[in-house]
């Protein structure tokens, strides 16, 4: 589980989409521990006048090349997990499609087991008790 929003710019190819979209499942499983079988990616490409950002905030400069990247998972991991996985986003980026790891912005929203349903109604993380 997590659930992954991407946005960035309209204009790129679909090859450097993917490349996106495999550098960030790729340091889930890695360094997060997430299940290989486990990708569920949304891909938001924005026009320019949708797409906001301060270009240096914290220090920071920022291209239109950035990246915003929104992870929903799990809140049962702690922080090195957490930063371990930051850096493995950025660099996994950085190597395919060549970004610079400061246009990559990552958010995570930590939730918890019994706030996932993968399909047919049921809390796909929460074991049924007997008898109910």
């Amino acid at each position: 589980m997590p659930l992954i929003r991407i946005s960035l710019l309209k204009g790129k190819s679909p090859a450097h989409v993917r490349a996106i979209s495999d550098g960030v499942h790729q340091a889930l499983v890695e360094a997060y521990g997430a299940p290989a079988d486990d990708r569920f990616h949304l891909v938001h490409q924005h026009e320019r006048e949708e797409f906001i950002y301060d270009s240096d905030y914290l220090g920071i400069h920022r291209t239109d090349d950035l990246v915003i990247i929104d992870i929903t998972a799990g809140n049962w991991r702690d922080t090195a997990k957490k930063k371990a996985l930051f850096k493995a986003i950025a660099s996994n980026l950085a190597e395919n499609p060549g970004l610079r790891p400061e246009d990559v912005l990552i958010v995570l929203q930590p939730n918890a087991r019994d706030e996932w349903s993968f399909g047919n109604g049921s809390a796909s993380y929460v074991k049924e008790e007997s008898g109910s």
